[in-house]
């Protein structure tokens, strides 16, 4: 679909078109091809979930210089597309931020929000952003800090390595996943999901991934302390690609948050998460 300032957005409804609607928000890097429950298990519930490729991933144009907190105006462009007034919001990973950015600045549209392995703000007052963080993510989200300019640099060529080969991506992770991660990554069908999403997510460009990584140190756009509404923000103890105290964090400062921590789990674990997330979200 075309939004108002001309860029295209790539979008996938699946499951039941006149079911409740959920947009699902994939993460970094990812695209709308990203983890989700298959098509009958959705009919069966009564739910649609609406995914689309973030600016500069997969089929969707390139927002240069956007914030956390413009994915609002896409969100809701693609609800009006589709007819819905009120829906509600999950994200997982670097989907998580952009999930709490549509509770936070379009509360009358939102019923209910999820944020899967979330990180906090860059400047989150108290926090040891980097505290229990893979030495990857942190060499990556420190240059990009100190460095804006420098990130496409570095993220371009590793980009066009992983569109030719996108198992090079998981290969890169494998050094730094823990025991519950890797149990995760080794079941056949989940490597083959992760490959094709990476490969579509990074299929025309590396843009989006190179967007994402500056919107997450840079201002939001929004305070989390503002959500109105309920938020639940689950985590596995584990995680070492978004520690668990971003989470906590959260917990602190969201009034409606409830806060899900499974001491078992790490970052891979939100895709079994996922369909308990999307029956909590339908609740109501």
């Amino acid at each position: 679909m075309r939004v108002s300032d001309g860029r295209h957005l790539m979008v996938e409804r699946l499951g039941d078109p006149q079911g409740s609607p959920v947009f699902l928000l994939h993460g970094t890097p990812g695209s709308r091809l990203g983890p989700a429950p298959r098509g009958m298990v959705l009919y069966q519930r009564g739910m649609q979930l609406i995914a689309y490729d973030r600016p500069g991933y997969g089929g969707s144009d390139r927002l240069e210089g956007r914030s956390v907190g413009d994915v609002v105006h896409d969100v809701t462009a693609i609800a009006d597309e589709l007819g819905l007034e009120r829906f509600a919001v999950v994200g997982r990973s670097g989907g998580a931020p952009h999930a709490l950015a549509c509770a936070a600045l379009i509360p009358e549209r939102v019923t209910r929000t999820a944020a899967l392995v979330a990180l906090a703000p860059k400047d989150a007052d108290g926090l040891d952003w980097f505290e229990g963080m893979a030495a990857s993510n942190v060499r990556e989200y420190t240059k990009a800090s100190q460095d804006p300019g420098g990130v496409a640099a570095r993220l371009t060529p590793r980009a066009d390595e992983i569109r030719k080969d996108p198992i090079r991506l998981l290969d890169d992770l494998r050094r730094e996943l823990t025991e519950p991660d890797r149990m995760v990554v080794s079941d056949a069908g989940v490597r083959s999901m992760l490959l094709r999403n990476y490969q579509e997510a990074l299929r025309t460009s590396a843009y989006g991934w190179i967007d994402d990584a500056l919107a997450f140190c840079s201002p939001w756009g929004f305070d989390p302390a503002d959500i109105p509404g309920e938020v639940m923000l689950w985590h596995g103890e584990q995680d070492v690609f978004s520690p668990v105290g971003h989470s906590r964090w959260l917990a602190e400062r969201i009034p409606g948050a409830t806060a899900v921590l499974e001491p078992a789990a790490a970052h891979f674990d939100a895709l079994h998460a996922l369909p308990r997330v999307l029956t909590w979200l339908l609740e109501r």
